[in-house]
C-alpha cells in the first residue's frame, strides 16, 4: 500500500504552486496531475490558451502552456513527485484518507494524511460546428483573460449568456472592441437589474433578443462571423464579429468529491472564508474548484500557497 503525506490533486496553477510550497517545506507532496482529467490535459485551463499577458514577472507574456510546464519544473525541482494519472475515486470519512486511481478502483487504495484539492473548472462551451477551428481563434471563455489580444482589438465581438456574468464581460469588453453585441436566447435578460442597466446605459453594447448562434465561421485560420437565429421567428443571418466569447458559466471539477465535501449549489467545494479549509479537516481546496467568482491564475496560485500553508500547520499538529 502507497501512502503518502500530503497528496496534492489537480494539475494547474493551484495545484504547482501548493506543490512547490509544500515541497521546500519538506512535506514530499505527491501531485497526481490526471490524464486528461476534466477533458482537459494536464496543466489545466491555461493549456488550452494562447499567450498570456496579466500573469507578473513575465512582462512580454507566454504561452499558457509554457507557463504551466514552468511551473511544474519548479514543482518538482524542489521534489515534487507528479503522477500523471487521474484521481477517481476518495474517501475521506476516516483517516488516513483513501484515494484511487482511475481502472484501479478495487485495487488497494492510496492512503494519505492529508489532501489539497486543485481540480479547477472548465468553461461551459456550445461546441457549434466550427468552434474548434476558432477556439483560441477569435473565441474565447475568458473576456478578462484574451479581451485585449490584438486580434480582438477595434473590432465587433459578441458575448453569449444572459446573466451577470456575461454582462461583465460584455462591458469589459467595451475597452476593446469597437462594438459588443450580447447574443440572449429568451425575450430578457437573467442579470440583476444593475447590471442590466449598465448594460443599457454603454453605447458601445447592443443585445439581440431571441437570439442564438448556429455555428462559427471563418477564413481558416481567425472567426470573421457567427450564424444567428432568431428562436421566435426562425430568421438566420450571418453576424459579422471577429470575436465570441462564452459567458454560459463554468463546472467545477467536482463530481468526485460530492458525496465527501460540502459543496455549494453550482458544485463549487465550500471553503471557510479566508482559508483553504472544507468541510473535512485535513482536506483542503484551491483554485477554481472552489472559486466560482475571480477564476485567474494569479488567485488560483495565491490560494494554492495558501493550501499548502494551511496543509503545512495541519500535519504539523499532527506531528507526521
Amino acid at each position: 500500500m502507497t501512502h503518502n503525506k500530503v497528496t496534492i490533486i489537480g494539475s494547474g496553477p493551484a495545484a504547482h504552486t501548493a506543490a512547490i510550497y509544500l515541497a521546500r517545506a519538506e512535506m514530499q507532496p505527491v501531485l497526481y496531475e490526471g490524464m486528461m482529467a476534466n477533458g482537459i490535459a494536464p496543466g489545466g485551463q491555461l493549456t488550452t490558451t494562447t499567450e498570456i499577458e496579466n500573469f507578473p514577472g513575465f512582462p512580454d507574456g507566454l504561452m499558457g502552456s509554457e507557463l504551466m510546464e514552468r511551473m511544474k519544473k519548479q514543482s518538482q525541482r524542489f521534489g515534487t513527485e507528479v503522477i500523471t494519472e487521474t484521481i477517481s475515486k476518495v474517501d475521506f470519512s476516516s483517516k488516513p484518507f483513501k484515494l484511487w486511481t482511475e481502472f484501479n478502483e478495487d485495487a488497494e487504495p492510496i492512503t494519505t494524511d492529508a489532501v489539497v484539492i486543485a481540480t479547477g473548472a472548465s468553461a461551459k462551451r456550445l461546441h457549434l460546428p466550427g468552434e474548434e477551428t476558432y477556439w483560441q481563434q477569435g473565441i474565447s471563455a475568458c473576456a478578462v483573460c484574451d479581451g485585449a489580444v490584438p486580434i480582438f482589438r477595434n473590432k465587433p465581438l459578441a458575448v453569449i449568456g444572459g446573466g451577470d456574468s456575461a454582462c461583465e464581460e460584455a462591458l469589459f469588453l467595451t475597452k476593446y472592441g469597437s462594438k459588443v453585441i450580447m447574443l440572449v436566447r429568451k425575450d430578457h435578460m437573467r442579470a440583476s437589474t444593475i447590471m442590466r442597466k449598465r448594460v443599457a446605459a454603454n453605447k458601445k453594447l447592443e443585445i439581440l433578443y431571441n437570439t442564438v448562434s448556429v455555428d462559427a465561421k471563418g477564413d481558416g485560420k481567425f472567426l470573421n462571423a457567427l450564424g444567428i437565429k432568431n428562436v421566435k421567428t426562425g430568421e438566420t443571418k450571418d453576424l459579422q464579429v471577429n470575436g465570441l466569447f462564452y459567458a454560459i458559466g463554468h463546472t467545477p471539477a467536482t463530481k468526485v468529491f460530492e458525496e465527501q465535501l460540502e459543496t455549494d449549489e453550482n458544485g463549487y467545494i465550500k471553503t471557510q472564508p479566508g482559508t483553504s479549509f472544507t468541510s473535512v479537516p485535513g482536506v483542503f481546496a484551491a483554485g477554481d474548484v472552489q472559486d466560482k467568482k475571480y477564476r485567474q491564475a494569479i488567485t488560483s496560485a495565491g490560494t494554492g500557497c495558501m493550501a499548502a500553508l494551511d496543509a503545512e500547520h495541519y500535519l504539523s499538529s499532527l506531528e507526521i
